[in-house]
């Protein structure tokens, strides 16, 4: 019933996302993490830094590649939400759940406009494109290769 809601349908579609991100999500954090060497904490801890500033200064910057690629995925995936709120609510009550890629999809499938679908593709492959370019133009400030 709460997904046939107006008021309910789009959190429960947030729900739904975060709990399916999740995990993959905190996988590549583990690779990320246990690609750290151990040499730089052993040097930190003699020179007497703390838990606090050991993350700081080793833990963020050496996972900032994988923050990056993290967030790129999460932003690409924001514009492609489609399996949940097809399945749960096929665009919901009142097109309340309707979002760009199921309509995209209802128009090319459902109403057979199979051109306007494609030009909306080209439209979300753009913004895509262009969100894309723009957060690894401002990472170039804040993230570190290890040379």
């Amino acid at each position: 019933l709460w997904a046939q809601s107006e008021t309910w349908a789009k959190p429960a579609l947030i729900l739904v996302s975060l709990y399916s991100i999740g995990g993959g999500t905190m996988v590549i954090f583990l690779a990320g993490l246990q690609n750290i060497p151990e040499s730089l904490y052993e040097a930190a801890g003699l020179d007497g830094a703390s838990s606090w500033r050991k993350f700081w200064a080793i833990t963020v910057p050496m996972l900032s590649p994988t923050i990056l690629f993290n967030f790129v995925v999460a932003i690409i995936g924001t514009f492609q939400v489609f399996t949940q709120a097809y399945i749960m609510t096929r665009g919901g009550p009142a097109n309340a759940t309707m979002f760009y890629v199921l309509y995209l999809y209802n128009v090319s499938f459902w109403y057979g406009r199979m051109g306007y679908g494609s030009a909306l593709a080209w439209i979300l492959f753009l913004i895509i494109l262009i969100f894309t370019l723009i957060q690894l133009k401002v990472s170039n400030r804040w993230v570190y290769y290890e040379e």
